[in-house]
């Protein structure tokens, strides 16, 4: 049994977290981490009142374990932090933008606060507003991020927020991921993608089965679809997707998308609906490559966290 500083935070059986992926990660995925030893995050993305209100009380009625949930940071404001914390999760993540507004918030009401980065500067505003885990975010994840790679990023933040504990995100999707991490000295994972392909995840099963299919060779980070949702988001986060036609025809040609945003943004909004990821998005991370089938999301947690456990005894021996 693997122990870290994030499983003795938490109680965890696994050091394995639910990353917490706007309209995703609902609140039966999120419990479903939570009861197979992990911890589960519900998605809180852009703060939609009613959806989170519906998840969060999902989540509470389908586990007694730890859970929490994670929102990104500059498309929120005070009251949605206090919908959440009403709720009385273990813990709140902060993802994108700075988490000071929120985290004395968030520590007084006896919630811990994990805060999500992707740089060093980053890392040391998360530690300043108090965080109780900070997540080191390699480019190689799925969804919106940044530049740096995981592999030299977690030491790195590591090393620059100690003693405050660091997880590691980007590209992890499996046990050997996992064992790989906590090498660089991180306390536990991130995961997202792999739990796209889950049972349990919200979300159509045509997106699932494009990500069972595809290989870290077909994602690419780009901003066209932010802009054609209308999403402002800063700089310099893009978002990693599969590739598909729209990404072709527009990216590298973002100005002419700007100029045909009316007609295009009805188009997109019709392709997601009906199930078009020619044209909608398919978030993906390059660990794609290492999902094969879509599978209940306890079984996950149990099979990375038990794998990681075999390298690591395996791994001990190669030293004499």
């Amino acid at each position: 049994m693997i122990k870290t500083a994030l499983t003795r935070l938490f109680d965890l059986r696994y050091p394995i977290v639910l990353a917490p992926m706007g309209g995703v990660t609902g609140g039966a995925l999120a419990a479903a981490v939570s009861n197979a030893g992990g911890l589960g995050l519900v998605g809180g993305g852009y703060g939609d009142p009613d959806w989170l209100r519906t998840e969060l009380a999902l989540v509470r009625q389908t586990t007694s374990a730890p859970w929490g949930a994670g929102v990104i940071t500059w498309a929120v404001g005070p009251e949605i932090i206090r919908q959440i914390l009403a709720q009385e999760p273990h813990a709140v993540m902060l993802s994108f933008g700075d988490p000071r507004p929120y985290g004395e918030m968030i520590k007084a009401a006896g919630c811990k606060l994990i805060c999500q980065v992707q740089d060093l500067a980053g890392a040391l505003l998360a530690r300043e507003a108090g965080a109780d885990l900070i997540i080191a975010q390699g480019t190689e994840a799925g969804g919106h991020g940044s530049q740096r790679s995981t592999l030299a990023l977690v030491p790195a933040v590591v090393d620059a927020v100690a003693p405050v504990p660091v997880l590691a995100a980007g590209g992890i999707a499996d046990g050997r991921g996992l064992a790989a991490a906590l090498m660089l000295g991180a306390q536990g994972v991130l995961i997202g993608t792999r739990f796209v392909a889950s049972d349990e995840a919200l979300g159509s099963p045509l997106a699932k089965e494009r990500i069972v299919r595809s290989t870290g060779d077909q994602t690419a980070r780009t901003t066209v679809f932010d802009i054609v949702r209308g999403l402002s988001w800063p700089e310099p986060h893009t978002g990693r997707a599969l590739r598909n036609q729209f990404m072709a025809r527009w990216h590298g040609n973002e100005p002419g998308l700007v100029d045909a945003l009316a007609a295009q943004s009805l188009a997109f909004k019709q392709a997601q609906q009906s199930g078009d990821f020619d044209t909608a998005m398919v978030w993906a991370g390059e660990g794609v490559d290492l999902i094969q089938s879509v599978e209940p999301a306890g079984d996950i947690v149990r099979r990375i966290g038990d794998e990681a456990e075999s390298r690591l005894s395996v791994a001990s021996a190669l030293v004499s």
